[in-house]
């Protein structure tokens, strides 16, 4: 077994966002870093693998936060857009975001390698512990892009894999 997390292709993730929203995702990349601290914070996902280590994260700025949970559940776009307004996820567009979440796990999974799992989900705005937030602007393996989710709008997506 391989002691190494893969870091997913940026057409893996789109791929797999595009099939769980079923729309088209046009994603960039090279994007900009999210950045929980920033005004309206971030949605964060922490991944554990089975001795519960911090192994990975995905952030979604609140706008791909807001856009990809309205658009799974087939809500207009103009919920999410009231949500961006009010710098804030409405609870139900925060369990819809955090379930996307939980199915990106499947990136890091697959045959012979450490299994990861989605553990813990805070909400944008919502303080970050320190072993998470240090690494949210780190160098380590990652992937910034910048999605735009076809009838809902853009927003930035990072994705880091980390010590292995």
């Amino acid at each position: 077994m391989s002691d190494l997390t893969p870091l997913p292709a940026a057409k893996e993730v789109r791929d797999l966002i595009a099939e769980l929203l079923g729309r088209d995702v046009q994603v960039l990349t090279g994007g900009g870093m999210v950045d929980p601290a920033d005004e309206f914070g971030a949605l964060v996902g922490v991944y554990v693998d089975r001795r519960l280590q911090l192994s990975a994260l995905v952030i979604m700025d609140l706008d791909l936060a807001a856009r990809c949970g309205a658009a799974i559940a087939l809500i207009p776009s103009s919920g999410a857009e009231r949500a961006i307004g009010a710098g804030a996820l409405p609870d139900n567009l925060l369990d819809n975001a955090s379930e996307i979440l939980n199915v990106l796990a499947s990136l890091f999974n697959g045959e012979g390698l450490p299994h990861l799992k989605l553990d813990t989900v805070y909400a944008p705005g919502e303080s970050l512990p320190s072993d998470v937030s240090q690494w949210v602007l780190t160098y380590v393996r990652r992937l910034d892009l910048d999605v735009d989710v076809k009838g809902y709008g853009p927003g930035r997506f990072s994705m880091l894999v980390l010590g292995g």
